[in-house]
């Protein structure tokens, strides 16, 4: 939050002393969108040049004037411009040919978003240092008794929550400094809490309390009535000395009016393994350690329990790649845990692991989890470091990184040093990850700040002369021209109307939403046209579209038919793509030979309806049908007739890994290659009987990238689990990685 507020403010003061290029500066934010390639300069490298960076090389060389001749530039100097690319710091390194002396820093900055988005945070943080200075990158420690100084009775004291701080303990220690303990009156919020809420304000008014209400954010419901009693507190004169604390999660429900008479204190987490490590042991005093009777397997096991606190704190740093849902894990999980730790090994001679690891990873940390597939990586990493090895080796390896082991025995102290030791910058294999996690959550992270800084640019008149509206109502009369007719629903029922088998009746299925979805584009792009040009009264979702279509991105009311993360060009090439799919497949009325799964709007029903098929073609129950995966290794070309049993599956990417295609199976991923295209994959129907096959890793297959979904009726995005070979690496090593199969992508 406090590098998107500095550089959006340093944004604003380049602007008001007439240093912004406002053309560059808006590309940055958005990047370059191209609707047709085929009229695009051919990518010189695509081998390594992906095709979304192609796409913001030449919208730079097109559109913006410092920038001609850059395209020209990639095919004259692929080498320099490749060992630019794979640099660790291309920031800070020299760009090829003359383009090193021609850019000043913000048109460096748009070569390096364009190309390495990975790095977008680390030249924002530059624009910031290098223009006003390093306080406003720098987030300061919170003085809570400070902040108190500077507030009056009247102003409510906001803490905004970041994941794992509870700012409880803060506020109880600084009622103690200021003598207020006995007068300090805590409550958490929830269900049936706003009469009690109400009545200690009322009291601490009276007679000079603090009241301290947690979790706003669970009583939405109620946040009108206390907006109300804040307006009121200017009113009523309270006591000298009461003042209201509240703290909630960042909410968009939350009244603005409370946030503007409060004042707003937010604190980061400790970052980093060893930073959480350093806490934990820093809580811990010399005589709870050496408590327990069986000291030197609680020490070695303590160390053990932190390290895993720690994984699951700091996991969330890989996005998607680490959770698929952002658990809130907090102290009192661990401190149960350690509890639970000490008493069972006072109470058991032999250690009890699988007490221990269902109560731990199970019950405790488990009660967040409500992701299958998580809970399938938390006992991963409890079975890491809850094992007898860790008793019986000396300095256990923790995590498939050397430098992170268990101590050897000895004082409080001697843990701490150890600790003091660890690198402050965790290695990706810290958490069994591979180097290039840490580029993936880069490149999410970057995209988050830049999408942020959109939504708050105001609607003004673009510099290039022409205004907003003339560049959206080009670009709606483009994407009309572009739509693609509908599919005629009534000739495809017709023709398939004497073979209605479960394939024919998922195929007229998804020609009816799409039509529905083509349909309402087409309406809305012509209502905007009217609308821009003042024949119809602009609605607040046309409004809605307009702004949309302005900043690249798909308007809610079009992507309802189906999930995807995709910015607006892209998402309408990809839209062309599925309707061609389903038109030629509706003309000829012959399933295609190959399918592209992602066509579908819901994957779930056709893999169904495959089954259904199958079951009847062999006379047997649907129910004691499941699914064998084995991966092609010849061309899609080569592939000449459909499978005896089961679909032909192409067009998945996979996340996390590589994949090696002579033999078949999963390896490790080459550094930048975030993602991989799969070959053609069987989906091959078979007996549910069959023995699962070791050395197997069960891949999930996500619809798009956001692998939790959206929430309402976009909660879905898994779709199936595929069995991969695991190759030389165990099942258990791809969990780490977070690997999985991709329907779609967000390029």
């Amino acid at each position: 939050h406090k590098l998107l507020f500095s550089f959006h403010m340093n944004a604003k003061i380049q602007e008001a002393a007439g240093k912004l290029n406002m053309g560059e500066y808006n590309f940055f934010l958005r990047g370059g969108q191209v609707l047709d390639r085929a009229l695009q300069v051919p990518n010189p490298a695509a081998n390594w040049i992906l095709p979304r960076m192609w796409d913001n090389v030449t919208e730079l060389d097109r559109t913006l004037p410092k920038f001609q001749g850059l395209a020209n530039s990639f095919e004259q100097r692929t080498r320099e411009w490749h060992n630019w690319y794979t640099a660790a710091r291309p920031e800070d390194s020299p760009l090829p040919g003359e383009w090193e002396n021609a850019c000043n820093e913000l048109q460096r900055m748009l070569i390096v978003s364009s190309l390495r988005p990975d790095r977008v945070s680390v030249v924002a943080t530059n624009y910031i240092l290098n223009n006003i200075s390093a306080r406003f990158v720098e987030p300061p420690q919170l003085d809570v008794a400070a902040v108190l100084q500077d507030s009056a009775p009247a102003t409510p004291l906001i803490f905004v929550l970041s994941p794992g701080v509870d700012p409880t303990k803060m506020l109880l220690d600084l009622a103690e400094k200021k003598g207020m303990s006995k007068r300090f009156h805590t409550l958490s919020l929830g269900q049936g809490q706003a009469p009690v809420a109400e009545r200690l304000i009322r009291e601490g008014v009276a007679h000079g309390h603090w009241v301290f209400l947690a979790n706003c954010h669970l009583s939405l419901s109620w946040m009108p009535a206390l907006s109300k009693i804040v307006e009121m507190l200017e009113v009523d004169k309270p006591h000298e000395d009461f003042r209201l604390w509240l703290s909630s999660s960042p909410d968009p429900h939350f009244p603005i009016s409370i946030l503007q008479a409060g004042i707003k204190m937010t604190t980061e987490p400790p970052k980093g393994i060893r930073a959480n490590l350093k806490r934990l042991y820093g809580t811990v005093s010399e005589e709870t350690f050496e408590l327990c009777q069986a000291a030197p397997k609680y020490k070695k096991l303590m160390f053990s329990l932190s390290f895993f606190h720690s994984i699951l704190l700091e996991r969330r740093k890989f996005q998607m790649l680490g959770w698929n849902v952002v658990y809130p894990f907090n102290d009192s999980d661990f401190e149960v845990s350690e509890n639970l730790l000490r008493i069972y090994l006072d109470e058991y001679q032999e250690t009890p692991w699988e007490a221990l690891k269902y109560l731990i990873a199970g019950v405790n940390y488990g009660g967040h989890v409500t992701d299958e597939l998580d809970r399938r990586l938390l006992m991963v990493y409890i079975n890491d470091v809850f094992c007898e090895e860790a008793l019986t080796t000396e300095q256990f390896k923790v995590s498939s990184s050397d430098k992170y082991r268990i101590p050897a025995d000895g004082m409080l102290q001697t843990y701490r040093e150890y600790i003091n030791t660890l690198p402050q910058i965790d290695p990706p294999e810290a958490f069994g990850q591979h180097p290039n996690a840490d580029i993936s959550s880069m490149i999410k992270e970057a995209r988050t700040l830049l999408d942020t800084l959109v939504s708050m640019q105001p609607a003004v008149a673009a510099t290039s002369g022409a205004t907003q509206e003339d560049k959206v109502l080009e670009l709606a009369a483009d994407y009309l021209g572009r739509v693609p007719k509908n599919i005629d629903y009534a000739a495809t029922a017709k023709l398939l109307a004497d073979e209605p088998s479960p394939l024919n009746i998922v195929l007229l299925q998804e020609i009816a939403r799409y039509n529905k979805l083509l349909d309402r584009i087409r309406r809305s792009l012509d209502d905007l046209q009217k609308g821009i040009q003042g024949l119809v009264v602009m609605s607040s979702d046309l409004e809605q579209t307009f702004n949309c279509i302005f900043n690249g991105q798909v308007p809610p009311s079009w992507s309802g038919t189906y999930p995807s993360q995709k910015p607006l060009a892209s998402w309408i090439r990809d839209l062309i793509e599925r309707i061609e799919f389903f038109a030629n497949w509706a003309l000829t009325g012959r399933p295609p030979l190959i399918f592209w799964m992602s066509a579908f709007t819901f994957p779930t029903g056709f893999l169904t309806a495959v089954l259904q098929m199958s079951a009847r073609s062999n006379s047997v129950s649907i129910d004691t049908l499941s699914w064998e995966f084995p991966v092609m290794t010849l061309d899609d070309v080569n592939i000449v007739e459909q499978p005896k049993d089961g679909v032909y599956i192409r067009g998945l990417y996979l996340e996390g890994a590589g994949w090696d295609r002579k033999g078949a199976m999963l390896v490790e991923s080459q550094p930048m290659e975030l993602v991989c295209s799969m070959p053609t994959i069987h989906f091959k129907p078979v007996d549910a009987k069959k023995a699962a096959k070791k050395g197997y890793y069960a891949c999930p297959c996500y619809y798009y990238p956001n692998r939790a979904g959206e929430g309402g009726a976009l909660a879905w995005s898994f779709v199936i689990s595929v069995d991969l070979k695991a190759g030389t690496a165990s099942p258990d090593h791809w969990v780490r990685r977070g690997t999985a199969l991709l329907m779609s992508l967000d390029s």
